[in-house]
């Protein structure tokens, strides 16, 4: 099988990486990183594709964005949420289970994983390494990735990508998700990004 694949809704999961209040106010384009994550959320939404949400150490980092976490409760779709002290969200016990309880019977190998969150160079890349050591893909929405400053961001992309993550976008997601134009959430997922390409 190629390395390489488009991504498939029966076996994704959309992972949303400690999107926390003081570190969004320090990130590069926190908006973009607020609205494309938003929007990726509603896509998972459309074609039933689990999401798991994250918060690292929230007594000290605080909350999800609030507009973030607004998106979240309100989805209909499976989902779980997890708290965790580990960097790499593998390094929680309570991370493996949670993807189990989300993708059952779904080998590693075949689970594709939609990554968003912060910080690059932290949190995402040591979660985004330890998830291909583990045999799964990982995408990377580039848009709803982000990091204190753009540098470590677009490094952080660099490293992820020679490892063997894909870098992708939301609207690829929601596309591939789709695969024809004759899906039955394709409409809905029209309509959703006819309201604007995000900047």
């Amino acid at each position: 099988m190629s390395s390489v694949e488009l991504l498939d809704a029966s076996r994704s999961l959309l992972l949303v990486i400690d999107l926390q209040g003081k570190l969004m106010e320090m990130i590069a384009r926190p908006d973009l990183v607020v609205a494309g994550t938003r929007r990726l959320m509603e896509i998972a939404e459309i074609f039933e594709v689990p999401v798991l949400l994250t918060e690292q150490y929230p007594q000290g980092l605080g909350p999800t964005h609030p507009q973030v976490r607004q998106t979240f409760d309100q989805l209909r779709t499976r989902k779980d949420f997890l708290t965790k002290t580990s960097f790499g969200c593998c390094g929680d016990d309570g991370f493996g289970r949670a993807l189990d309880g989300l993708l059952p019977g779904i080998d590693a190998s075949r689970r594709q994983i939609v990554v968003a969150g912060i910080e690059a160079h932290i949190c995402v890349m040591q979660t985004t390494v330890e998830l291909l050591r583990a045999g799964h893909q990982v995408h990377l929405c580039w848009e709803c990735i982000s990091s204190r400053g753009e540098e470590y961001r677009r490094h952080a992309l660099d490293r992820m990508q020679q490892a063997g993550a894909q870098l992708t976008n939301h609207e690829s997601v929601g596309f591939e998700w789709a695969r024809d134009a004759g899906h039955p959430g394709f409409r809905q997922l029209n309509r959703l990004l006819r309201q604007g390409q995000l900047t």
